[in-house]
């Protein structure tokens, strides 16, 4: 009752006389006040004054229908609860309205005097510091209790509130529970925002449901025309065809209005609609835009900017061959990237073509390490109907003239065997392809850039390498260094990794040390297989002896990876699979469990699906 009185004659004297002793009051709490003098607010306010009609509520909760879904079966089980303790449950949405309420009967009677019921709006501009309308505003959970609120229509309440998130993070409205102040309790807040985390996940599986039932829907539309896409209510891009997958794979993901960025307009919409009639989301097939290039050669006369997708870190090392790259990308030179395995060649070759005239092209990775001599010929260079048993009936075009307008970039250049160096070396000079079975030859413009992990130079001399096709090749050399050579980047490409891959770790000094020390015989890419290691290792056993214990298995692995898993070829829906159970695990931070129940797949097979996907 003392605190009470305190407070009180706290009110009193703001409201009054606008003197605030911030000793006296919340800091969260000091600011709204000042916030509702600002827009003068009524502090003698008895009741909400804005009610929706009954037709208007029932728009609002249509609107807000997955929220209060998701919400619906934890309500329910805390409803017994709520009675016996004397409280009401309330969902309000984003602009502060009450869509449900429900609880002890007799407390939802007494709110009833003050309006505090369904169709209300309990905002701050409208009633005052409380803690639905603080809780929009601040976008943090707050408790306000008494005379801490502003109007004096809730001085004889308690009320703790929790915003609600979409998957996409934004605020779909707010769990509020409120009692009269004689009967609070203690971990009312902590309630409600455990509640609030279980409707959120919740929010996150109906999504996930969602966009699988829309792209199993749209499978068949996405094989017939390779310049679809999918996307969910909001504009996120779940799936694409073929053709797009290969010009812009890193549009996925993104929202449909950055197509643009990528010289691509859209030509037409149709809406996917489920059983109930509610949209699903949207069919959209991109085409390039016509005056994409002249705009872009405007901005680049003007001056670009360099993108790099990766992290670049802070060594003097690899700054300088981002300062290689700067230099090389606005030609057209063919540049041949050294490098050990696991350094990153193929994110160099991407940020080249990034920064190129022919950024807007496409982007074609091959490696030839993984291919035989047959199968290389007819992926290299396509082939004509019936050219060999097994060929597709409408052939194939080849990855040179998949890349014509853009780059080709030939991974494991090294692998080659002798009898395709002779074609290679005839392509790269005419920049003409002569497929597989055919005798017509078919001009391609294209930009090559070829990385190795060997000593091309080494096979020339052995004989191995054709001399004049190295010359061909080993234009602008470009060497890409070790991590161990790069030591100081470590923290910085540690936390590039976890914030794309969502992953929380708090390294203890002594594992950081660990890392530092390690001479990283896979460099990056065994990096970042440990990070995953780490993710799911408790932090009690992050000692140094168990760390040397996971690093020393992985020295193993870098020099014993199976190129026969590379050379499976996956089939489109394969890819699209892939990339949805990619995006689950990214969702539930590798919660096999989690990602299974989001995809609709049971554990066992998700498993499977994992390997044989090798994620």
């Amino acid at each position: 009752m003392l605190a009470s009185t305190c407070y009180l004659s706290t009110w009193k004297r703001f409201v009054q006389e606008g003197v605030l002793d911030p000793a006296r009051l919340n800091k969260r709490i000091q600011e709204s006040w000042h916030r509702c003098k600002d827009v003068e607010v009524d502090p003698y306010l008895t009741k909400g004054r804005h009610i929706l009609s009954e037709k208007e509520l029932l728009l609002r909760k249509n609107q807000s229908s997955s929220f209060l879904e998701a919400a619906e079966p934890h309500m329910k089980r805390m409803k017994e609860a709520f009675q016996e303790l004397g409280m009401m449950a309330l969902l309000i949405d984003s602009e502060g309205y009450v869509l449900s309420l429900n609880g002890n009967r007799k407390i939802i009677t007494e709110a009833s005097k003050i309006n505090f019921i369904e169709g209300v709006k309990w905002t701050e501009d409208e009633v005052g510091t409380n803690a639905i309308g603080t809780a929009l505003q601040t976008k943090e959970a707050v408790l306000v209790s008494g005379t801490e609120h502003y109007s004096i229509a809730s001085h004889q309440w308690s009320c703790s509130a929790v915003p609600v998130h979409d998957p996409e993070g934004r605020i779909l409205g707010v769990l509020d529970v409120s009692c009269p102040v004689n009967t609070a309790h203690p971990y009312m807040l902590g309630v409600v925002a455990s509640v609030s985390q279980a409707i959120e996940q919740e929010l996150r599986i109906q999504s996930s449901h969602r966009e699988m039932e829309l792209i199993r829907q749209c499978m068949d539309l996405l094989e017939m025309n390779p310049r679809l896409v999918v996307c969910s209510p909001n504009g996120k891009i779940l799936a694409m065809g073929q053709a797009l997958r290969r010009r812009s794979a890193d549009l996925a993901g993104r929202n449909i209005g950055e197509a643009g960025h990528y010289g691509l307009v859209n030509e037409k919409q149709m809406a996917i609609y489920n059983e109930q009639k509610r949209i699903l989301g949207y069919c959209v097939s991109l085409v390039p835009d016509q005056h994409y290039s002249s705009r872009q050669g405007a901005k680049a006369a003007a001056g670009s900017v360099f993108v790099f997708p990766g992290e670049t870190g802070r060594s003097t090392a690899f700054l300088q061959t981002v300062e290689e790259i700067r230099r090389v990308a606005p030609s057209s030179l063919s540049v041949y990237i050294s490098g050990e395995t696991g350094t990153g060649k193929e994110l160099v070759a991407r940020a080249i073509h990034d920064n190129s005239p022919r950024k807007n092209g496409p982007f074609i990775v091959v490696n030839c390490g993984a291919l035989s001599a047959e199968l290389l010929e007819s992926e290299l260079f396509g082939y004509e109907p019936g050219a060999f048993t097994g060929a597709k009936k409408q052939g194939a075009e080849g990855k040179f003239r998949q890349a014509d307008g853009g780059t080709i970039f030939l991974d494991e250049i090294g692998e080659i065997p002798p009898a395709m160096q002779v074609a290679l070396l005839r392509v790269l000079q005419e920049k003409k392809v002569t497929p597989v079975g055919g005798t017509k030859e078919i001009p391609a413009d294209f930009r090559v850039i070829c990385a190795t992990h060997q000593d091309l130079g080494q096979l020339v001399q052995q004989g191995l390498f054709r001399k004049d096709l190295f010359y061909r090749l080993h234009v602008y050399p470009l060497a890409v260094p070790a991590l161990r050579e790069r030591k100081e980047d470590i923290p910085h490409l540690i936390r590039y990794y976890c914030e794309k891959q969502g992953l929380v770790i708090n390294l203890p000094d002594h594992v950081m040390d660990t890392l530092m020390a390690y001479d990283w015989p896979g460099n990056i890419r065994e990096l970042f297989n440990v990070m995953q290691r780490l993710h799911v290792l408790p932090e009690a056993e992050m000692n140094t002896g168990q760390l040397n214990l996971l690093l020393r298995p992985l020295e193993q692995e870098v020099t014993t990876c199976l190129p026969s898993e590379e050379k499976k070829a996956l089939t489109f829906r394969d890819q699209v699979e892939r990339d949805v159970i990619m995006d689950a695990l990214k969702k539930t931070k590798g919660n096999v469990t989690l990602a299974a129940k989001l995809c609709e797949i049971p554990r066992s097979t998700f498993y499977k699906k994992i390997h044989k996907y090798g994620l």
